[in-house]
């Protein structure tokens, strides 16, 4: 027997087999749906919402910078300062360094 279903409950079925972590033909065998169907709606449905993919996060990943910093050496002294500091503040303190 065939079961109509509606354009948003088929969104529905693509979304939860794409949350479930199953293939689609594992997903499809679990649900009791046809494979060919799946696919068939999933295609129809790609093309009518403007070629849309939805994207899931499936790890965080932290990006950390590297710092970098300015060296100043005067004689036997070294001074490093990180690169984000201000120009007034790197003027003041050569000034007061030479």
């Amino acid at each position: 027997m065939r079961i109509s279903r509606s354009q948003e409950q088929w969104q529905t079925i693509i979304e939860d087999q794409q949350n479930s972590g199953l293939t689609i033909i594992d997903y499809c065998q679990q649900q009791q749906l046809t494979t060919s169907s799946f696919y068939a709606v999933r295609k129809k449905l790609s093309l009518s919402s403007g070629n849309f993919v939805r994207a899931k996060i499936t790890q965080q990943v932290e990006l950390i910078e590297e710092q970098t910093f300015i060296t100043v050496s005067v004689g036997k002294a070294n001074v490093s300062l990180p690169a984000s500091t201000s120009v007034t503040y790197l003027s003041l303190l050569l000034r007061e360094l030479i």
